[in-house]
């Protein structure tokens, strides 16, 4: 076996001319399937013949080749909803400013909002676990924390950054779907807040790209964005599974990291708002917490909760648990993964399902519990490892 490095990413490049080489390099690797002698001739082939397959293989929409060359695009100032759109399709990789562990530039009003929040989370937190596990709740742990409950008051179209690497074909094809989101009518509420952000990305993306190919859009598939396409489901659980539930767009955010599961989301008919656990058994909080989340609700607070749809397969699921049933994984997470593994074993049981012992074994708590799971950073925090936490 030999292994030939044919490109690399590069970080300048006129922009002018990046479109032609991805082309070129695309055109090229169309030739791979039927090439009559070996890759250094293909290589350095007459620009005519490279060309015409160009062509070819645009006209015949044998557009899979285009997939070959990637690129490197820092987004600025994205509200986080278009984030999470971009974040649904598969063919991506991200690197996104976290609200989990940073400060985000917020509107005036809300920012007073959030840093209220941020201090009454922060005080809950350390009178509950900072003197009992002083070593893992220290000082910076406990603030991120706060910052991380926090964040469900802000608006879901808060501006962030992020690195999105795509490919050639895969970035028109997200573009054609954009544009016809755009043009989609639609009561839906949500989804009408985010036209005008969709107009202003595809402009900056054509404008600072130049790699928008009409030809490239074309889908006679009838491919929308995944995350609406909210067709109806019944919850089944076997070798493979479909499930549905109500979580916030902070838990649905961060469960599209998941690229090997499937999910899709609509509104509530009537709002609703997650309740961080660390301050559900004060009364006053909670109601404190709840007016605010409803005078944040024209403005999609991350906290409000939609219906979500979630596909895939039991071993995929099992490597979904390794990453969220932790004490380091957000809480809201963590506990709706639990609830789709009780219902998931439950179901297996009624079944006589051969997988179902298989599956009981990642009941028992965290996944430091897991028996094929070894923990490289062990908390010593035991509510976590038992699944007790309330933050």
């Amino acid at each position: 076996m030999n292994i030939k490095i044919l490109a690399r990413t590069v970080t300048t490049q006129p922009r002018e001319k990046v479109k032609e080489e991805f082309d070129n390099f695309s055109g090229k690797a169309a030739g791979i399937c039927y090439m009559p002698s070996d890759i250094d001739t293909l290589l350095n082939e007459e620009q005519r013949k490279t060309d015409a397959r160009i062509r070819q293989t645009k006209g015949g929409r044998h557009l899979s080749v285009y997939d070959h060359a990637s690129i490197n695009l820092y987004l600025e100032d994205i509200p986080k909803a278009l984030a999470m759109i971009l974040n649904n399709e598969k063919m991506y990789n991200t690197s996104e400013k976290s609200a989990r562990y940073t400060k985000m530039v917020l509107k005036p009003n809300e920012q007073i909002l959030y840093d209220k929040w941020v201090e009454i989370f922060r005080s809950r937190i350390y009178d509950k676990y900072g003197e009992k596990y002083p070593e893992f709740f220290t000082k910076s742990k406990i603030n991120k924390l706060a910052q991380e409950n926090a964040r469900y008051l802000i608006s879901v179209f808060t501006p962030t950054s992020m690195l999105y690497t795509v490919p050639y074909g895969q970035l028109n094809k997200i573009y054609h779907f954009l544009q016809h989101e755009y043009n989609t009518q639609t009561d839906d509420k949500f989804r009408i807040a985010l036209k005008p952000y969709i107009k202003d990305f595809c402009l900056a993306l054509d404008k600072a790209t130049g790699l928008i190919d009409m030809e490239l859009n074309a889908d006679e598939k009838n491919r929308r964005l995944s995350l609406f396409d909210f067709s109806p489901l019944v919850k089944e659980y076997g070798n493979a599974y479909s499930t549905t539930y109500k979580a916030s767009f902070a838990e649905l955010a961060q469960a599209q990291r998941h690229r090997t599961l499937w999910y899709s989301m609509k509104l509530l008919d009537k709002d609703e708002f997650y309740l961080p656990k660390i301050i559900r058994n004060d009364n006053e909080l909670t109601q404190e917490w709840l007016n605010d989340c409803r005078e944040q609700a024209s403005v999609f607070p991350q906290g409000m909760l939609v219906q979500i749809n979630e596909l895939g397969t039991l071993d995929n699921f099992i490597l979904k648990m390794k990453e969220r049933k932790c004490t380091f994984a957000q809480l809201e997470i963590n506990d709706v993964t639990n609830q789709t593994l009780k219902e998931y074993v439950k179901e297996l049981e009624r079944k006589n399902h051969p997988y179902a012992e298989k599956l009981k074994l990642y009941t028992k708590g965290s996944r430091c519990t897991f028996p094929d799971f070894k923990c490289l950073q062990p908390c010593g925090f035991k509510e976590g490892i038992i699944e007790a936490r309330e933050i």
